[in-house]
């Protein structure tokens, strides 16, 4: 695990960006409006993708590489993507007998990829995981979303998610985080998703991005799986 940033400055460091990244200029705004402010805005401020700094060639080298495996393991035969942001890294990875369907709640980005990316077996949708009943799919993909949600809209799309017929549940966790904090809808902060309030049991499988952004402060960032129809 890739982690040079020593384990004595890692809270203070964390606790900083939590500061930085608390999100109370979203505070009041619908997860629409959020979201849509962020993009065309690109508050994330990414020279390669609107979707931050996490979709970049670098940050999902490691998920091009192994996720493919993983998911003919799984069965993987339906995909959605919720959500597929820009698309920026998404596009390159091998979805051989895979019906993908990318998912978000920015509208601009949906009718952009419609026309760029749509092709037999991928489609996009413009969808609310937090307002829209979700479909049944063999694999919820959840990459870098719930990071930036409430808890209570975690626990909204969390119920969306359980309630859908799905089989699975991939999404972003943090195994060395030690507590999950509060933050308005649009901010970010790291999840543990086996620590309260959600409780995961251990995941099926577990990818780790070798992440290095902040100098690898969170080389435990991963992608955990879990059955939502166990």
């Amino acid at each position: 695990m890739m982690n040079p940033v020593s384990d004595q400055r890692q809270g203070p460091i964390r606790d900083h960006l939590y500061t930085y990244a608390d999100g109370k200029e979203f505070e009041g705004k619908t997860p629409e409006e959020v979201f849509t402010q962020i993009y065309q805005g690109n508050l994330w401020e990414n020279s390669q993708s609107v979707s931050g700094h996490g979709s970049t060639p670098e940050q999902t080298a490691e998920i091009l590489r192994l996720l493919p495996g993983m998911l003919r393991r799984l069965g993987v035969k339906t995909l959605i993507d919720v959500p597929c942001g820009d698309f920026n890294w998404m596009q390159h990875l091998d979805l051989s007998g895979i019906a993908y369907t990318g998912a978000d709640i920015v509208g601009e980005l949906i009718e952009s990829h419609r026309l760029k990316y749509a092709r037999e077996g991928v489609q996009f949708e413009h969808f609310n995981l937090l307002r829209d009943t979700l479909g049944a799919y063999d694999l919820v993909f959840c990459r870098d979303c719930l990071v930036h949600f409430s808890i209570g809209d975690i626990h909204r799309a969390l119920d969306n998610i359980r309630t859908s017929g799905s089989r699975y549940l991939m999404t972003t966790t943090f195994t060395g985080q030690t507590e999950n904090r509060d933050i308005p809808t649009g901010g970010w902060r790291p999840l543990n998703f086996q620590l309260p309030p959600f409780n995961f049991p251990e995941p099926v499988m577990l990818l780790n991005e070798k992440c290095t952004e902040w100098d690898g402060l969170f080389g435990d960032k991963s992608l955990g799986v879990w059955r939502v129809d166990a």
